[in-house]
């Protein structure tokens, strides 16, 4: 169980750490090319990623949850129907961002907090990637089903080739090109072709035990899949709606040069963010897979294991960026801007305080869903995401100016820890109470 445990994991580690790489390429450069405002519009149009993130990873983590579940007690008819049914409702999703980014890209930017100095830069970045939406979406679906499809090496190899291609696209369309904040969103919107393309090959092989059917679309099993999905849309959304958050009380305090110094710590995050996100969908396909052997003792292993595994990361990244801080921040800061340089570096040891609570709540949201109960999830994606961060950054802010939206982070991560600890205490309670035969065990989702 260790080894199966460390495979899936180390494996969806460098997986999330290869994905985080789209957006973490884009800042280092974006802020070589186009300095502090080229960071600012960058920041403005992240948003839009957690949205298209959140849809993608919904559906993926929803169906391929279910897919795991009823792999081994069902036909194949049952579970092509969970796959076409997750890429119907995703190119559905899909169809509105594509929309948006024909038809209302310069208002939704306006929208996102762009003022005059960086209107131009943020929009060509944002209405690129707002009509690749497809692209991003079903690449996080199929990446999912990979991974319950035991071809979790397939997946990483697909999202590292996406990832190495935007690096490398990135420098030619920005440097040896000279298009821009153009040029950088088509590098990224290339990367999720490049990946899916490694991908195909699970499936021309004939190794996948999943394909689409021509079938009536069923709302009911879209239900139950945005169901058991619905904590990785509300942590990725949650993600975007608190970037758009920060970007307003950062402005008031700071202007553009505050929205570039919250741009670089942010995107530094995301790699730390991504290892845990590595370790939550590593144990997924793990737990789901006891879940449905009903083998409660053996999910609550893999549990204890990723929570070891989380912590030691969480002490290892806070070291990393403690002693390395200004190295980092150095990276984005070409133009050697003394007020970016200082306040970013005073952000990110605040801010990476949050590690070890975002690695536990991230864990535990998965947890939940393993044994088809979203709705723990939920609400920890919630308390996290917007009900204690929200209030927060503008309480803190108020406070303590600028290093209060720093410690904004660390005090919802910390809230919500708690919280979680007694959702996890009730859960347990009632499961103790059903192997008693107290109450009567039920898969129904609640």
């Amino acid at each position: 169980m260790k080894r199966s445990f460390m495979k899936y994991t180390l494996l969806n580690i460098i997986s999330s750490i290869g994905l985080s790489v789209y957006i973490l390429a884009d800042t280092y450069f974006i802020a070589k090319g186009m300095g502090a405002n080229g960071l600012a519009a960058l920041n403005l149009a992240l948003p839009v990623f957690n949205f298209m993130n959140g849809f993608g990873l919904m559906l993926g983590m929803g169906g391929g949850s279910r897919f795991s579940m009823l792999y081994c007690h069902t036909d194949r008819r049952e579970t092509d129907g969970i796959f076409t049914n997750t890429i119907i409702a995703a190119l559905s999703i899909a169809a509105v961002f594509e929309l948006i980014g024909l038809f209302f890209s310069a208002p939704f930017t306006v929208m996102l907090g762009a003022d005059e100095n960086v209107f131009e830069m943020s929009h060509g970045y944002l209405k690129m990637i707002l009509r690749f939406s497809p692209a991003f979406i079903l690449n996080n679906v199929m990446i999912c089903f990979m991974r319950n499809d035991s071809a979790p090496k397939l997946a990483m190899a697909g999202m590292l080739a996406g990832s190495l291609s935007n690096i490398i696209l990135d420098y030619i369309f920005i440097f040896t090109m000279d298009m821009g904040m153009f040029g950088a969103a088509l590098a990224t919107c290339i990367a999720p072709f490049i990946s899916m393309a490694v991908m195909s090959i699970h499936i021309i092989t004939g190794w996948n035990a999943f394909q689409i059917r021509f079938i009536k679309p069923s709302w009911k099993t879209i239900k139950n899949i945005l169901l058991l999905g619905s904590h990785a849309f509300v942590s990725e959304v949650s993600g975007g709606v608190v970037i758009i958050v920060f970007n307003f009380v950062i402005y008031r305090v700071l202007g553009n040069t505050g929205i570039a110094a919250y741009g670089v710590v942010a995107n530094t995050a995301i790699v730390a963010t991504a290892v845990f996100t590595g370790i939550s969908s590593g144990v997924q396909p793990l737990m789901c897979k006891y879940h449905g052997q009903d083998n409660d003792e053996a999910v609550r292993y893999i549990l204890h294991l990723a929570l070891i595994m989380t912590g030691i990361i969480a002490a290892a990244a806070y070291s990393l960026v403690f002693i390395t801080d200004h190295s980092i921040v150095s990276i984005f800061n070409d133009s050697r801007d003394a007020e970016l340089q200082a306040v970013a570096e005073k952000g990110m040891r605040l801010y990476f305080t949050c590690m070890p609570f975002m690695g536990f709540n991230i864990v535990l949201a998965v947890y939940f869903t393993s044994h088809e109960y979203p709705g723990p999830s939920q609400m920890i994606s919630l308390l996290r995401g917007t009900i204690f961060i929200i209030p927060l950054a503008f309480i803190l802010s108020a406070l303590f100016g600028i290093n209060g939206v720093w410690l904004t982070v660390p005090a919802a991560e910390l809230l919500t820890s708690l919280a979680a600890l007694v959702l996890f205490q009730r859960f347990t309670d009632r499961q103790w109470m059903i192997s008693r035969g107290y109450l009567l065990k039920s898969r129904k989702l609640t």
